[in-house]
């Protein structure tokens, strides 16, 4: 069965935003965590319509995380399960860690975008 330790997955950080990925079988499996106030309006602003369209499965592992959709916010806080379809826009507070199960070819042209800026 596939598994990764959290030595051999890949380390993007940025801006008090760290993320380890690591992909299988046609899905990304990223532990997220933010040290500070964050909110990806701006970044995700260079999206196509504005927002990711990649859907997401996930657990919260600690903090509090507020996505917002065209037509609502959802909060998720330690303990939730969650689902995200695509068209959400996340901010979190600081010290938010989560996992994510996400279909990796919709995830990467998400994270070319957004982690191409600087």
């Amino acid at each position: 069965m596939p598994h990764v330790n959290r030595d051999e997955a890949a380390l993007f950080a940025r801006d008090g935003y760290s993320v380890l990925d690591a992909e299988w079988e046609g899905f990304t499996v990223s532990y997220e965590a933010v040290a500070t106030e964050s909110d990806a309006t701006a970044v995700f602003a260079k999206l196509p319509q504005g927002a990711c369209m990649c859907p997401h499965w996930g657990y919260m592992l600690s903090g509090k995380a507020t996505y917002k959709f065209s037509d609502r916010e959802e909060t998720y806080v330690a303990g939730d399960f969650f689902y995200l379809p695509p068209g959400h826009v996340p901010t979190q507070e600081a010290g938010t860690e989560w996992v994510t199960f996400s279909p990796t070819g919709p995830h990467q042209e998400t994270q070319s975008v957004t982690r191409a800026q600087s």
